[in-house]
């Protein structure tokens, strides 16, 4: 590949089926919005389906925590449906726009904020080359991505024209905000580990055993994890850290004066992004989209080179294999993510809300030290481990270290060099 979209694969197919049935001219800009298209839809329906299946889902483990069924009625016997009625529901609601609003604003803000929740999935991978957007700077993008999406909730507070509206806002913008600061530094543990930012290359080094995800690399990123879902959580707005809905205090906050469709909007960026962090800490430390059992994926690694022709096209063939592989490999980051959520959702139904002093406290004076020192410890971990031990390689349990040419994936391009240098990682070394 040698572009910065991954649609350009589907592009170049495109291209060679309409070289017989259009001009040069306009061959490329037919073929590039096409794939762009298909793409999008599927994007989009992820960032639509995952959420409408999330709130049925918080719904039932509501239910079974307070001792009730949850949603029955609607949609057979586990009330499937249940999140479709009331999404019909919301769209048929009246548009309210209140009296001392700023009107532009105030409509504006609910699609900012899921558009940047959704920009943020162009660039999270969801397996080996299946991704929107290669970025060799990919985990930096998709932090700062995800970190615009409180400039809609400040103005959708900010354009209400209500007091408990704009300090619902103000405690959402101020908690966001801080609790971002120990996320990226927890994120850069494994990136550390990894030697790159690139989410794939990341996500490709933890092939093999579940020994070699970054969660087993050592105990500083070990404790990473929990420190990240737990800031993670904040950063989305889920209880116990939802000081932002505090209904005793603050009626619903920043969203206290929508309704309807644009009301569900920043619920749909909410789930949108519980999705989006989960991705991220199964890429960072949970093994991306592999498995971790040797065997499944031997299988995935046998499949991959089995290729068929391609319709309409002369001298190209299809890898069936890798498809099939990488659409396992998919389904495997989806539940893994899905997991997380069910995880963040349990944590909503079980612990009581914070105090917004506590909260702020509890980021400020306890988690960015707490961060900051598992940073130290995982850049001092291998120096340590090298000088007093025999093995020479940063890892706490792992095969023997070995060479691979590159684990970079071909949709990010060749490798940088050959060079002798070499980065080590959870029993594997990437020639740099």
């Amino acid at each position: 590949m040698n572009g910065p979209l991954a649609v350009l694969t589907l592009e170049n197919y495109l291209i060679d089926c309409l070289k017989s049935r259009a001009d040069s001219a306009t061959l490329g800009l037919i073929a590039f919005l096409t794939a762009a298209l298909i793409h999008a839809a599927l994007y989009l329906s992820l960032f639509g389906g995952l959420p409408v299946f999330y709130i049925w889902l918080e719904r039932k483990v509501a239910g079974r925590i307070q001792d009730r069924l949850g949603p029955t009625r609607v949609g057979g016997k586990f009330g499937w449906l249940q999140t479709i009625a009331d999404g019909i529901k919301l769209i048929q609601k009246e548009d309210l726009v209140p009296k001392d609003a700023d009107s532009l604003v105030f409509r504006m803000a609910p699609y900012l904020a899921g558009i940047a929740s959704f920009a943020a999935f162009m660039v999270l991978p969801v397996s080996d080359g299946w991704i929107g957007v290669v970025a060799e700077c990919g985990a930096f993008l998709i932090l700062a991505l995800m970190s615009l999406e409180v400039l809609g909730i400040i103005l959708a507070g900010y354009s209400s024209g209500s007091k408990w509206a704009l300090f619902g806002a103000m405690r959402e913008a101020a908690q966001m905000v801080s609790y971002e600061i120990p996320m990226a530094i927890c994120a850069l543990i494994p990136l550390l580990i990894a030697g790159s930012l690139n989410l794939q290359v990341v996500g490709k080094m933890q092939t093999g055993g579940v020994w070699n995800w970054f969660i087993f690399h050592d105990p500083f990123a070990f404790l990473a994890f929990f420190c990240y879902f737990t800031v993670a959580t904040a950063s989305v707005k889920r209880a116990p850290f939802d000081l932002a809905e505090a209904e005793s205090e603050l009626v619903a906050g920043f969203h206290t004066e929508y309704s309807g469709f644009r009301w569900s909007i920043f619920f749909l960026a909410e789930y949108a992004s519980m999705f989006a962090v989960s991705g991220i800490a199964v890429l960072l430390f949970l093994g991306g989209w592999e498995t971790g059992m040797v065997i499944p994926e031997s299988i995935a690694g046998s499949l991959r080179g089995w290729e068929i022709n391609l319709p309409f096209v002369t001298g190209q063939r299809f890898d069936l294999g890798a498809y099939i592989a990488n659409l396992v490999g998919g389904h495997v980051f989806v539940i893994k993510a899905s997991l997380l959520v069910t995880l963040q959702i349990w944590v909503r139904w079980t612990l009581p809300r914070l105090r917004i002093d506590q909260v702020m406290t509890t980021c400020l004076k306890y988690l960015v030290p707490i961060s900051c020192f598992l940073f130290l410890g995982a850049v001092f971990w291998p120096l340590i481990l090298a000088s007093t031990t025999e093995a020479h390689r940063p890892v706490i349990y792992g095969p023997p270290a070995k060479s691979v040419t590159s684990v970079i994936s071909p949709l990010s391009g060749p490798p940088v060099g050959t060079e002798s240098s070499t980065i080590a990682h959870g029993g594997l070394e990437v020639v740099r």
